[in-house]
């Protein structure tokens, strides 16, 4: 979830009824940010498409992918919120004309000479910082410096970035698990060969405990198209039973499991993530601690000098919580 509170309109906002307009709308269809940030990490995502090159870092992408990202962003927004088209530009939201730009450096939004006198939804993810921002700005050209480039694109001067009206800004993008693991870690799990997925999988979900943990992040570990059968019961040698007996549980996006990573007091996984804790039977000794219930019995989150002790059988999967309101 984007914890976000949006800064209210610059000043002058207020006498551009049409930007207006459009604020508001984005922020009823979107009033944290989240949809739009799960939009931004998925798109990254896809960029990297780990699935297939086992790519986990915006460095590691070509020239011509990094180009490419600005259309996917403006793809996946549209397919996410049903914007309408527009004749000119990207979109057609509540009867107005927006064009849409992303940039993975801040403030390097290039601008079209055909976006002067309109909206531009402005758009910027970073990776490395794992924050994200949006706004709106009506374009123009004293605002922009000269289009020096073969297509006669714009950018933003710096002193009139404070003329963009924030939707929202350094909102918290969901974190790329693997850019961020100290190499030590990542290395033991991104163990080359090609049929070592379950082997990859297994071992995420050993290291990395009490973060959400996206699909991304399981795709890219995995490298097989059946990804997600990985973490699943099932075979001895998935993610959920094999790492059973080492007191870790792998709770997924259900609302049951949900519950219980809420009553353990960690993040809770929301639609296509996962939180893996180590747990232990709750004792006297372990005072206040978060407990859950848990296959009849209350267990905590293990703390380093907690003995290891075989792990509960999760809670019969049920719909998730973003299935079930659809």
């Amino acid at each position: 979830m984007t914890l976000f509170d949006p800064p209210g309109p610059v000043p002058g906002v207020c006498d551009d009824p049409e930007l207006m307009l459009v604020h508001q709308h984005l922020i009823r269809l979107d009033p944290g940010g989240d949809r739009f940030a799960r939009v931004l990490r998925d798109t990254i995502d896809q960029l990297l498409n780990g699935e297939a090159t086992g790519r986990y870092d915006w460095a590691t992408l070509f020239k011509t992918e990094k180009t490419h990202a600005g259309t996917l962003v403006e793809i996946n927004l549209q397919r996410e919120f049903k914007f309408h088209d527009s004749v000119k530009l990207d979109y057609r939201i509540e009867g107005i004309d927006v064009d849409c730009k992303y940039s993975q450096k801040f403030g390097s939004w290039m601008i079209p000479p055909e976006a002067e006198g309109h909206l531009c939804l402005l758009v910027w993810a970073d990776d490395y910082q794992s924050l994200w921002s949006a706004g709106l700005m009506r374009i123009e050209r004293e605002w922009l410096n000269g289009g020096a480039n073969r297509d006669m694109k714009f950018t933003v001067k710096a002193e009139h970035r404070s003329k963009i009206t924030w939707l929202w800004k350094d909102a918290a993008l969901p974190e790329n698990i693997l850019l961020h693991l100290p190499p030590s870690t990542r290395a033991r799990i991104l163990i080359p060969g090609k049929n070592k997925g379950q082997e990859r999988v297994r071992e995420l979900f050993r290291a990395v405990h009490g973060k959400r943990i996206g699909r991304g992040v399981v795709r890219t570990a995995a490298q097989q198209l059946d990804y997600m059968a990985r973490v699943r019961e099932g075979s001895k040698t998935r993610a959920r039973p094999a790492l059973r007996p080492e007191g870790i549980i792998v709770l997924g996006d259900y609302q049951s499991h949900q519950a219980v990573a809420r009553d353990l007091g960690g993040p809770v996984p929301e639609e296509g993530e996962f939180v893996a804790h180590r747990v232990v039977r709750a004792r006297p000794e372990h005072g206040n601690r978060p407990r859950a219930e848990i296959d009849g019995e209350f267990w905590v989150v293990a703390q380093p000098g907690d003995a290891v002790e075989t792990a509960p059988q999760l809670p019969k999967a049920q719909e998730s919580t973003a299935r079930s309101a659809q």
